[in-house]
C-alpha cells in the first residue's frame, strides 16, 4: 500500500500559493489495478509525481515499501543529446538494474529501433521516443506502474504489442492509471481513486467510479 501521511502541495503564483492538496491523509490500497479520475486540474500529474519521488510534498510524505515506477507517458522523458543505448544504460543504472548489458537487450528487443539504438535520441521520431521510454519502463520490474495517457504508442503492430504487456503487467503487478478513454480503463484497471476538491475517494467498484466521474 501507499499511505500519504499530512500531504501538502502548492505551487506560488500571482495571487499566492495555488493548493492542490492541504494536509491530506489517504491510503491507496495494494492488489488492485487502479483508475485515477479527475477533471483537468485535479491533481492527478501532480500526484503521479510525488508518488514517483520526481516531485516532493512541501508538507507531509509518502510511505511505501513498494517500488514505484516513474509517469509513463508519451510525452516520458529521455535525454535528447544520449543515444537509446545510453539512455537506458542510465536509466538501468539510477533504478539499479544489476545486469545492465541483459537489460540493455531487451529494451532493445522490445523497442524495435534497430541500429538506430545507436542514435542520439534527438534523431529520433516523436514514436520512436515513445517507444524507447515505454520499453525502459516496463523492462524493470516494479510492484507500481505509473500510466500516465498512455493510448498508443507506435504503429498499429506495435501498439498491440504495447497493449499486450500492459495487460501482463497488470496481471503480474499493479498499475495506477490516468486515461480520459474509459474502454482503455476498463482494460486494465479493476477500481478507481476519485480526485476532487483536493480529496481522494477509493472505489472498489470500478463502473460505480466511473459513473461518478462521468456525472
Amino acid at each position: 500500500m501507499i499511505e500519504l501521511i499530512g500531504v501538502t502541495k502548492y505551487y506560488p503564483s500571482k495571487l499566492g500559493r495555488q493548493y492542490v492538496f492541504d494536509d491530506l491523509n489517504f491510503t491507496i490500497p495494494e492488489g488492485h489495478n487502479i483508475a485515477l479520475l479527475g477533471s483537468n486540474g485535479a491533481g492527478k500529474s501532480t500526484l503521479f509525481r510525488m508518488l514517483a519521488k520526481s516531485e516532493y510534498p512541501d508538507k507531509g510524505r509518502i510511505r511505501t515499501k513498494k517500488t514505484v515506477s516513474w509517469p509513463l507517458s508519451l510525452t516520458s522523458g529521455v535525454h535528447p543529446q544520449m543515444t537509446g543505448r545510453e539512455n537506458t544504460r542510465f536509466i538501468g543504472r539510477v533504478n539499479g538494474i544489476r545486469n545492465l548489458t541483459a537489460y540493455e537487450n531487451r529494451v532493445q528487443e522490445f523497442a524495435e529501433l534497430g541500429s538506430k539504438y545507436d542514435l542520439e535520441v534527438r534523431q529520433y521520431s516523436s514514436g520512436m521516443r515513445a517507444r524507447l521510454a515505454f520499453a525502459c519502463c516496463i523492462s524493470i520490474d516494479f510492484d507500481i506502474y505509473l500510466i500516465d495517457e498512455l493510448t498508443a504508442v507506435g504503429d498499429a503492430v506495435f501498439k498491440r504489442k504495447t497493449q499486450q504487456a500492459l495487460l501482463e503487467i497488470s496481471r503480474n503487478a499493479n498499475v495506477i492509471m490516468v486515461s480520459h478513454e474509459m474502454k482503455e480503463i476498463r482494460q486494465y484497471c479493476d477500481s478507481a481513486i476519485t480526485i476532487k476538491n483536493q480529496q481522494l475517494d477509493f472505489y472498489q467498484d470500478l463502473e460505480h467510479a466511473i459513473s461518478i466521474y462521468q456525472r
